[in-house]
């Protein structure tokens, strides 16, 4: 049964993801009921807004019968009413004989009610099931449910020897095409981008999602600009499909921005701290930040980062004056410098691509 538990959970987790970056800012959440070892139907939370993951495994199932089924769900079932009906007493009134959840819900305002619930209905209740690779899968969604802060991506293409641009500014291109393609997938996954100005006036990037396969989400485009250094003649202004905001410590006019973000000044430009607060407000639970160095630089000073990305190349560029990937002050020893955990290295075509964690995993939830 262990085993079955483990690929029916597996297979939950698979659906769930394929909401990756079209739930904000709720999660993503996957569901498998089964019954006598067949599976009476699959569901996952494709959009913010629409039926959760239970609802849409049920109506699957022939009849909507799942008496006696064992429901594996990748996140506890809700509990509260949002803008749509909460799943735990949905499933109660349905009598499963089992319930296995893969992680508890770090909404406070579930936090163990769902599971609750359905043990006071009588309903056998598991959790922990593959909670870590749950917990993986909404870091954007756990971050923001408990901070009320966005979940931070740093992400930057540079040589083996850590450069980003040449002594000239040249930087198209670092990375090889595969990287690039994962790049836009990460833009396709977040809720928004953000560059500093010198970027969009040096590369002139559209910051647009670009997928072969499938259409791709747009993330908002936030641009910082401390020394009204930015014109409107930018492909981020004249190409559409997504808002383009200007976070800002000028009182200049923006006329060609959709938003102005006027901002108190920090260390190097823009209070980054603070920004996150005012991005938090207006709903972004997810940015990638793409550079370059001095903007990668302000994010780790302020400590704002959650996770970095980085795609190396397999190129030597130089140059003592060349643009490396995180610039600013830096640190005065080694024992400084910012550690990071559960580190993966994975093969992206000809590049490398490093992901690890500014901070260790958060232990497990307690059992409810």
């Amino acid at each position: 049964m262990a085993r079955d538990d483990e690929r029916h959970m597996a297979r939950a987790l698979e659906l769930a993801a394929l909401g990756r970056g079209r739930t904000s800012p709720n999660p993503m959440v996957g569901c498998v009921i089964v019954r006598d070892g067949a599976v009476l139907g699959e569901g996952w939370h494709a959009r913010a807004g629409e039926p959760h993951a239970e609802v849409n495994a049920v109506r699957a199932c022939p009849g909507g019968d799942i008496a006696g089924a064992t429901v594996y769900v990748t996140l506890e079932p809700c509990a509260h009413e949002g803008k749509t009906p909460p799943c735990a007493p949905f499933l109660a009134a349905l009598r499963p004989a089992r319930v296995v959840a893969a992680m508890r819900d770090p909404n406070p305002l579930v936090a163990g009610r769902g599971l609750a619930l359905l043990r006071e209905a009588g309903v056998a209740v598991e959790e922990g099931l593959l909670e870590a690779e749950a917990r993986r899968l909404n870091e954007i969604f756990v971050k923001f449910i408990t901070t009320g802060l966005p979940f931070v991506v740093a992400k930057c293409a540079m040589t083996l020897d850590g450069k980003i641009a040449t002594r000239t500014g040249h930087s198209r291109w670092v990375s090889g095409e595969a990287a690039r393609r994962r790049t836009h997938e990460l833009r396709d996954s977040l809720d928004a981008i953000l560059v500093g100005s010198r970027t969009v006036m040096l590369d002139d990037p559209s910051l647009t999602t670009r997928l072969d396969d499938r259409p791709g989400r747009n993330p908002v485009r936030i641009i910082l600009d401390a020394g009204e250094y930015l014109d409107g003649n930018r492909e981020v202004f004249r190409k559409g499909g997504a808002p383009t905001w200007i976070a800002t410590t000028s009182t200049a006019p923006y006329p060609f921005a959709d938003t102005v973000l006027r901002m108190p000044g920090g260390p190097g430009g823009v209070d980054m701290r603070l920004l996150m607060q005012v991005l938090a407000e207006r709903g972004v639970t997810s940015l990638l930040i793409e550079g370059g160095g001095a903007t990668l630089a302000s994010a780790f000073e302020a400590g704002i980062v959650d996770k970095v990305c980085f795609f190396i190349a397999p190129k030597i560029a130089g140059g003592r004056d060349a643009v490396t990937a995180v610039e600013g002050l830096g640190v005065e020893t080694m024992d400084e410098a910012l550690p990071l955990f559960g580190m993966e290295v994975s093969r992206i075509g000809d590049d490398l691509m490093v992901e690890a964690y500014t901070r260790p995993p958060a232990a497990p939830e307690g059992e409810v």
